[in-house]
């Protein structure tokens, strides 16, 4: 007995429409608005810039009652991929150091602007926290005091920068946050090595009540900063 017409049709149509069926049910591909977008990493080039504040003094301030001076900083920096465990990190920064100083006769302050260039192994711990380690070396571009005008007893040693030695260097160590995209938080320290004052300004008498003779100062800075790592 044959099939019943009616019934052989929709037999038939459905071999025909089951491929369509399954393929219509399908998931959907990323990107498709069904389907929840996942969220772009950050992806840099390492190279970034940074700003903050300084809180600057020098080694045995006890000998001209010395005191924290704040200044600034501001640069451009150059970086490894911080999901690496081990990495560089390069610096290039204009920095303000310097200090209070007060005796029984004259208090004032010392500005001194520095070219600093930095150079630190990085560690990170996790992608969102890094150890650095490493040194620096700066040169002095300018030097001011706000407590009036010193004489040397020779006229082409009066200018104050003649007191100072051009070129600095030490160590300098912190720590960084990166808490979501290229945003950095970072704190460090830095302490010089070099002496910050020629001897020989003051063989001649005349020195400064910022600069008793004999004492070695060295600088040293704290750096809070944060910045963009592009």
């Amino acid at each position: 007995m044959q099939p019943h017409v009616p019934l052989a049709r929709f037999i038939g149509a459905l071999i025909i429409l089951l491929p369509f069926t399954l393929l219509g049910q399908q998931p959907s591909q990323p990107g498709q608005p069904n389907q929840p977008t996942q969220k772009k990493e950050h992806h840099s080039i390492g190279i970034g810039i940074k700003a903050g504040l300084n809180f600057a003094n020098v080694t045995n301030a006890s000998a001209i009652n010395s005191s924290v001076r704040a200044g600034y900083h501001v640069g451009v920096f150059y970086s490894t991929d911080p999901k690496r465990i081990l990495g560089s990190h390069t610096e290039l920064l204009y920095s303000r150091h310097g200090f209070n100083y007060k005796n029984d006769s004259v208090n004032g302050s010392v500005n001194l602007d520095y070219l600093m260039f930095t150079q630190m192994m990085a560690i990170n711990i996790t992608k969102y926290f890094q150890v650095q380690l490493g040194g620096t070396t700066s040169y002095l571009l300018n030097a001011k005091a706000d407590s009036g005008q010193y004489s040397t007893g020779n006229a082409s040693a009066d200018k104050l920068l003649s007191y100072y030695n051009r070129f600095d260097y030490g160590f300098a160590g912190g720590v960084e946050i990166h808490p979501i995209a290229g945003l950095l938080i970072g704190a460090r320290y830095c302490l010089s090595f070099a002496n910050l004052y020629k001897q020989s300004s003051f063989t001649g008498g005349g020195q400064p009540s910022f600069a008793p003779p004999n004492i070695n100062f060295k600088n040293n800075v704290v750096q809070l900063s944060v910045g963009y790592r592009f």
